[in-house]
């Protein structure tokens, strides 16, 4: 008898990026740091990192409601690092040195168990991105960090950030699937709850260090989501590979 469960029509993968894949935070921290040396600046390069990433929703929000114009995450994150350098001492860095810690971001490290589970969960999904990550930021990203990716799909292709509909709507008919037939997998509830409202399936990947020891996990509802899994190898193995 074929398996006619909804996890069986399930065709591509699509993978939130930030903190999902990638470790932010601790990347952004170790940039910011030696940035901070090399000036001979100290200051909490932790606080640094979120504090860049705490601007993110907003600015996104700015666009939204039209109080700035589209503009890809790359030129979002460069307001926002204008913004706070002058509260860590980094008032000073030049528009090349600026430039290179605004690239900071296509550089972030993968989560451990990023590129073998991706690698495995590839062997019978179509795997992408589904970020608000711009298109040459998840490009360049995936060569430096090694994420076997089979395709790049950015909110930026949209002109919609998630989670806008069109997102998640645009990532399925480029793939040429139902959206029924994509399943999103993400360490953030808010994102899945948004894809999971249009109908695509969810994989709810818990990733506790994304913002440091003692943060408080999500709140997540028994059953909320179609799978939920500690790493991508367990998800390979939940999926049966």
């Amino acid at each position: 008898m074929p398996d006619l469960s909804p996890m069986a029509k399930v065709k591509a993968l699509a993978f939130d990026v930030f903190g999902t894949v990638v470790d932010w935070r601790g990347s952004i921290t170790a940039e910011a740091a030696q940035i901070g040396a090399a000036h001979q600046v100290e200051a909490d390069w932790a606080t640094f990192a979120d504090a860049w990433r705490d601007g993110y929703a907003p600015a996104m929000d700015k666009v939204r409601k039209g109080e700035l114009p589209w503009m890809n995450i790359d030129s979002l994150h460069r307001l926002i690092l204008d913004s706070i350098l002058p509260a860590f001492g980094l008032a000073d860095l030049d528009e090349a040195q600026r430039e290179h810690l605004n690239h900071a971001w296509h550089r972030l490290q993968p989560w451990a168990d990023s590129v073998e589970g991706l690698s495995r969960l590839k062997r019978c999904y179509t795997i992408t991105t589904l970020s608000n990550g711009n298109f040459s930021l998840l490009t360049n990203m995936a060569k430096h960090a090694g994420l076997p990716w089979d395709c790049v799909i950015s909110a930026e292709l949209f002109g919609h950030y998630k989670p806008d509909p069109q997102a998640y709507h645009g990532t399925a008919k480029l793939l040429g699937i139902d959206i029924s037939e994509l399943m999103l997998v993400a360490a953030h509830p808010s994102d899945l709850r948004a894809a999971r409202a249009l109908g695509c399936r969810t994989a709810y990947v818990i990733r506790p260090l994304e913002f440091g020891l003692g943060h408080p996990p999500y709140e997540v509802a028994e059953g909320e989501f179609d799978l939920v899994a500690e790493t991508f190898n367990d998800l390979a193995a939940q999926l049966d590979l």
